[in-house]
């Protein structure tokens, strides 16, 4: 998205495409005013009217054609979402009335809004950082509490005073590096050193930390159901949804292929995979099943292995693939148990008995405590500057002083790319390219 072009008066439909009870037409820029007094007629003319104010009217076009009743929203700049004048326009929510609104406001003027145009107007202004911007989006595409409790943080500006203070801390330790080489007699005090760098290297390590946490919370988790046949694994994936989505018969070998279902799951958009019971067998089918389930389980976020808790404990004739994430689960927790291991969360699929400690710690493999109580990372492009920002700044603690601010410079330059103060517009627009027209 180019930069050029951000000085005219733009103009959208800001809310969802259909019929709603409710629509809104915004138009922002240094002319929105002169075009709400082209559009709208009520008690007084809108750029009369100060900002933070509302004027109920008649939304007319050229000829004075009543296209609707309703309200125009009155902001100043800065002292607005953009940082610009903006007016927006509430009406019926029917696509006939917000379209002859739009297109009035485009025949004085205005012209129409590029995909996230307001809010990128909003960060060129000042108003915003870019993980704010990113968190405005994160915000309008939350599905569950989890990811709007992020967005809100993120917007709220959480994320960027928790970079600042890690800023903080590595920017005491570079003044005292730079007055070294003024006066290289005195050295750096331990404290000067040692302290911040020590404070920023564990802040940045919970912060990328908090990036698995964040994007599972924002887009989302798959679970890999793993198992020998008639392990439960179907009968699980029905008692957490809360309905019969999979087949259950007593037939080992029921699942040959995978199948996948959504819900939410301790606050989490989670995928369900119920794959192909894990065996030895000549059956070329089943046999392509079992490669097929080891091979979600190696892409999923999180995988619950299960044994059937009723029968003598059998441990799969393979491995898990390496670094997959597990959770252990004995099954048929109703019948008499052939084996115990404390290890093991014990569930019965019939009684609902261990879905709660289930539903637990899936939570806390998922999210886990990396960011208690504060912003988390939840885009890659954020999760990648952290990373690099921890990188320089590790680097720093093991080299001498006069060496040391190098890095130490670049993992403020990290931590600018992160909230967006220095960072190239080619990754300004690739956040923005995502916003949908209105936002």
């Amino acid at each position: 998205m180019s930069r050029l072009g951000l000085t005219e008066t733009i103009a959208a439909v800001a809310t969802a495409p259909g019929s709603a009870g409710v629509g809104i037409v915004r138009v922002s820029g240094p002319d929105a005013l002169r075009v709400a007094d082209g559009l709208f007629r009520g008690r007084r003319a809108p750029s009369r009217t100060p900002g933070g104010r509302f004027l109920f009217g008649e939304l007319q076009a050229e000829d004075g054609e009543v296209l609707d009743e309703g309200l125009c929203l009155v902001f100043r700049g800065p002292r607005s979402y953009t940082g610009e004048d903006v007016a927006e326009f509430q009406t019926h929510g029917s696509p006939a009335v917000l379209g002859r609104v739009l297109a009035r406001a485009l025949a004085l003027g205005a012209r129409p809004a590029r995909p996230g145009e307001f809010t990128l107007r909003a960060y060129l202004s000042g108003r915003l950082d870019l993980a704010q911007a990113e968190a405005v989006l994160g915000l309008v595409e939350a599905q569950t509490d989890a990811a709007r409790r992020q967005a809100s943080l993120g917007l709220s500006g959480a994320l960027g005073a928790r970079v600042a203070r890690i800023g903080a801390n590595i920017t005491r330790t570079l003044a005292a590096l730079q007055a070294m080489l003024d006066y290289p007699e005195e050295g750096v005090p331990e404290e000067d050193r040692e302290g911040p760098l020590s404070a920023a290297e564990h802040d940045l390590q919970e912060l990328v930390a908090s990036a698995r946490a964040g994007q599972v919370a924002t887009r989302g988790a798959r679970l890999a159901l793993i198992g020998r046949p008639n392990a439960g694994k179907s009968s699980l994936l029905n008692a957490l949804l809360g309905y019969e989505r999979s087949i259950v018969t007593p037939i080992p070998g029921t699942t040959r292929d995978y199948l996948e279902a959504g819900l939410e799951l301790a606050g989490v958009p989670v995928t369900l995979v119920d794959t192909a019971g894990i065996r030895e067998t000549a059956d070329q089918v089943e046999a392509a099943g079992v490669r097929q389930a080891l091979s979600l389980a190696g892409a999923a976020d999180l995988v619950l292995a299960l044994e059937d808790g009723s029968q003598p404990r059998e441990a799969l004739p393979t491995e898990l693939p390496t670094g997959a994430r597990v959770i252990r689960v004995q099954t048929k927790a109703d019948l008499p148990a052939a084996w115990s291991d404390p290890e093991v969360l014990r569930v019965s699929a019939v009684t609902g008995e261990g879905l709660g400690g289930l539903r637990e710690a899936v939570h806390a493999a998922l999210l886990g405590d990396a960011a208690r109580g504060e912003a988390w990372l939840t885009t890659e492009r954020q999760a990648d500057a952290a990373r690099r920002a921890l990188s320089h700044v590790q680097a720093a603690r093991h080299l001498p002083d006069d060496l040391a601010g190098w890095e130490l410079e670049e993992a403020l330059r990290a931590l600018s790319d992160l909230t967006g103060r220095d960072v190239q517009e080619d990754v300004v627009d690739a956040v923005f390219r995502n916003f949908c027209v209105g936002k």
